[in-house]
């Protein structure tokens, strides 16, 4: 069996402007640099091995929680928003033409214009990491968190998901040949002090 940890990075502006941002690499803003500066991994997490997205935002927050570099993989790279990428859900969701819907009523195959459906990155992101070959932490988005966790519980993009995923917090899941499993008790990162 292996142990899986997920950790959503930290913030950046387009986060705390609502922008939707998916595969767009913005940096984490100076806020998050020095919050997660003050922040590191668990034990047993800190001696885990340690993955990320590719994106910026997401290796950065690896490497500031861990104090080393992430190994980093395309599959954690968040969802491509088409053509919602950058704008602001509030404004999707007044335009009837839009087709925007809030992301607990997609179902596993509902996308975005020109985007990607849950079900498209669950083909990408279970080869991962059935291939893990021991405990890992990985940092990286929502998107790839909701997806992850809704393989381990059985949600299916149809109402409220079974977990809220927040930040500084770690979403374990059990990896084994009988299936997968999520620990729904997250576990906080730790201060350095």
């Amino acid at each position: 069996m292996i142990r899986l940890a997920l950790l959503r990075h930290g913030h950046t502006a387009w986060n705390r402007a609502h922008r939707i941002q998916g595969r767009t690499d913005i940096p984490l803003d100076d806020q998050a640099v020095a919050d997660l500066s003050a922040l590191r991994l668990p034990a047993p997490w800190d001696g885990a091995q340690l993955w990320s997205s590719p994106l910026q935002r997401a290796a950065q927050t690896a490497e500031l929680v861990a104090g080393r570099p992430p190994l980093t993989d395309p599959a954690l790279m968040e969802m491509d928003w088409g053509d919602w990428e950058g704008r602001h859900g509030s404004a999707l969701r007044a335009d009837p033409a839009s087709g925007f819907r809030d992301i607990e009523h997609w179902g596993w195959d509902y996308a975005p214009p020109g985007g990607e459906s849950p079900a498209t990155m669950r083909a990408r992101l279970i080869p991962w990491a059935n291939a893990l070959t021991r405990d890992s932490v990985a940092v990286c988005h929502i998107g790839v968190m909701r997806v992850l966790l809704a393989h381990a519980t059985g949600w299916d993009f149809a109402g409220p998901a079974p977990f809220a995923v927040k930040r500084n917090r770690l979403f374990i899941m059990d990896i084994s040949e009988n299936g997968w499993s999520f620990d729904a008790a997250p576990v906080r990162l730790e201060s350095r002090t």
